[in-house]
Formats: C-alpha cells, sequence, structure tokens
C-alpha cells in the first residue's frame, strides 16, 4: 500500500509539473506574440507620425509650464529649497525638451522615430525633471498644492495608461492606424 501511495503521489507530481510547464509555454508563447504585435504597430508609420504629434504636445506644453514657473525667479536673490529644486529641474528639462522638440521635427520629416538609447534616456530625465520642476513650484506657493499635484499627476499616469489600454489592447495588441479591418 505505501508503495501505491507513492507511486500515485509522484505520478501526482508529474502531472502538475507537466501542466506546469504546458501554462508556462503558452504564456510564453502568447507573451512572444503580443510583443511581435506591438513591434509591428511601433514600425507602422502612422503610429509613429501619431507618437511623434503627441510628443511635440507634451514637450511643448512642458517647456511653456517651465518658463512661466521659473519666471518669477529670475529677480530673486535668494531662493528657498523648494525654489531651488524647480528651478534646478527646469534648466535641466527645458534644454532637452527643446532639443528633443527639434529631433521631433526630423523624425516627421523622415516619417520614423529614433531608436537610439540616448534620446530614450532624454526623453526620461527632460519629463522627470519638468514633473519634479512643477512640483517643487507648486510646493514652493504652498505644500498642500505641491503634495495635491504630485498625487493627481500619478492618478493622471494611470488615468492615461488605462485609457491607453482599453483602446489599443484587448486581448491582443492592435493598431488603430491602420487601414482595413483590425488584425485577427
Amino acid at each position: 500500500m505505501n508503495e501505491d501511495e507513492d507511486f500515485r503521489a509522484d505520478q501526482a507530481r508529474l502531472a502538475k509539473a507537466e501542466a506546469e510547464a504546458e501554462a508556462k509555454a503558452r504564456a510564453e508563447a502568447e507573451a512572444a506574440q503580443i510583443w511581435q504585435e506591438v513591434d509591428a504597430a511601433a514600425a507602422d508609420p502612422a503610429v509613429q507620425t501619431e507618437w511623434i504629434r503627441q510628443s511635440n504636445l507634451a514637450y511643448g506644453g512642458l517647456v511653456a509650464a517651465g518658463l512661466v514657473m521659473v519666471q518669477p525667479f529670475l529677480t530673486e536673490t535668494s531662493l528657498d529649497p523648494s525654489a531651488m529644486v524647480c528651478v534646478i529641474a527646469f534648466a535641466v528639462s527645458i534644454p532637452l525638451l527643446a532639443a528633443l522638440l527639434v529631433l521631433n521635427r526630423q523624425e516627421e520629416f523622415r516619417r520614423q522615430m529614433t531608436r537610439s538609447r540616448v534620446v530614450g534616456m532624454a526623453k526620461a530625465v527632460a519629463q522627470g525633471s519638468a514633473f519634479v520642476g512643477i512640483t517643487a513650484g507648486f510646493w514652493h506657493m504652498t505644500m498642500v498644492a505641491g503634495i495635491v499635484f504630485l498625487a493627481v499627476g500619478c492618478v493622471a499616469l494611470g488615468v492615461h495608461s488605462s485609457g491607453f489600454v482599453q483602446l489599443e489592447y484587448d486581448g491582443r495588441f492592435r493598431s488603430r492606424f491602420r487601414s482595413g479591418k483590425p488584425r485577427s
């Protein structure tokens, strides 16, 4: 009896391991398929053009916000810590955002986006420092405004991500910019 129970337990463990391996293989195949569809959509010139337009809007808006936020500090002889963070953050972001705007014009002209890691890092630093600068600017006005901006900014990122996923992903990634029927 003991050998029979051991045999059944071994068979159950083997069946469980096989089922887990199959589930893992299916998940990996599905993930690979999704990445292929993402890559195909990202290579679509219409998608890239739209991403460039959206980037232009974001970069231009951040440059404008930075100029407005920094302007009051131009004539100040000394800055408190939040004002100093605001000014330094925009000193980092404004030139990078301006460079990205000019690069976007070249990308638009060439009808493709660059895949440079340096550009990717510049985008992250520029947008991140602009967010820090705006937060610090609001914090300088009142700590409550800084905290509210920080919190609502995080919520807004979630709102955008949720909307994007709903528009572009429904069990498979698809491009809404392609003409004709969506891929099956």
